[in-house]
């Protein structure tokens, strides 16, 4: 499959009273067309960070390279930013905040479509109604105002002013956490029938790993600003490789009471990045350290066909260390 994006060892400090927060540490990975990409950890890895660096909406980078469809965003001058910025949209977090309560619905799906020209102005309001239809909502809607709708409803909003643009690419930032559990399945399967419509590719940054497992083809685990595993969805959920990715995957709950799983507890807390341990970032909570562990830090290495891990203890192993 033809690829969309590349990030290639991304990085992104920032200064702070401890020292250089360091949010992002060399992150590599691409997306191919029309597929999901999943970016997973714990609040504080990087994950948001990384999302909002590729779409050039956090400053300058510290480090590193984003290429989209062949292109280095932080290489383009502002005209050719604003022919790019259709193409890349983003579909927030939190749909209370991300919806300006002074526009109606209207408006606030149909402002960006205005001012990109993407249709005669006299076709405007047509093209918008038909992008409501497309997400779920009524035409009675656009002369609405975003507090009177529900979560569900709004973040279906949030997807519309996205796809009006035609984009290529989207990066959906926890886009259901805020939602409800039967309101999350709705709002994925949308966005899955968009992806299969318009052949979208998406960037899905959750901390939830059952969502990701639904929607991504390929999933990268984050911590503490680095890919600690990486690769296609059944590789990593079968033979989760990295003691942070089986404790993430051992947290899940099963629907089945007469299953039992063994639960992984971590020791300790997310270091700060201000002041992240030496050698692998996740040796402290390791219950597999190793003397190499605070001494040398993993490289990401291609463990099996596809399926990639930073951790010294796997690379002695020959047997997989998770049993579900």
């Amino acid at each position: 499959m033809d690829e969309i994006l590349r990030v290639t060892d991304l990085k992104k400090y920032y200064p702070g009273r401890a020292g250089v927060i360091k949010a992002v540490d060399g992150v590599n990975f691409s997306i191919a067309k029309g597929t999901t990409f999943g970016l997973v950890g714990e609040s504080g890895c990087g994950k948001s960070t990384t999302g909002r660096m590729i779409l050039r909406l956090g400053g300058s980078l510290t480090g590193g390279q984003v290429l989209f469809q062949g292109q280095d965003v932080y290489a383009l001058n502002p005209k050719q930013l604003r022919t790019l910025r259709p193409k890349m949209q983003i579909v927030f977090q939190d749909p209370f905040s991300s919806l300006s309560p002074r526009m109606t619905v209207g408006e606030i799906i149909g402002e960006a479509v205005r001012e990109h020209h993407l249709v005669p102005k006299k076709e405007v309001a047509n093209y918008v109604g038909h992008i409501m239809d497309i997400c779920g909502l009524d035409s009675y809607h656009k002369n609405r105002y975003p507090h009177e709708f529900s979560g569900g409803q709004r973040q279906r909003i949030g997807i519309a002013r996205a796809l009006a643009l035609q984009p290529e690419f989207i990066l959906c930032d926890e886009p259901v956490s805020a939602l409800d559990v039967s309101v999350q399945a709705q709002i994925v399967n949308l966005l899955q029938d968009l992806q299969a419509q318009y052949r979208l590719t998406y960037l899905f940054i959750s901390h939830d790993l059952s969502v990701v497992e639904h929607i991504c083809h390929e999933i990268a685990v984050m911590y503490l600003g680095k890919i600690v595993e990486q690769g296609a969805t059944r590789q990593v959920y079968d033979n989760p490789l990295h003691p942070y990715t089986q404790a993430l995957l051992s947290a899940i709950p099963i629907p089945d009471p007469t299953k039992k799983t063994s639960r992984i507890l971590l020791q300790g807390s997310l270091p700060s990045p201000a002041d992240p341990p030496s050698g692998c970032p996740f040796h402290a909570r390791c219950p597999h350290r190793m003397d190499i562990c605070p001494k040398e830090v993993p490289t990401l290495r291609e463990i099996e066909p596809g399926h990639f891990c930073a951790c010294h203890f796997v690379e002695v192993q020959d047997t997989p260390l998770y049993f579900p």
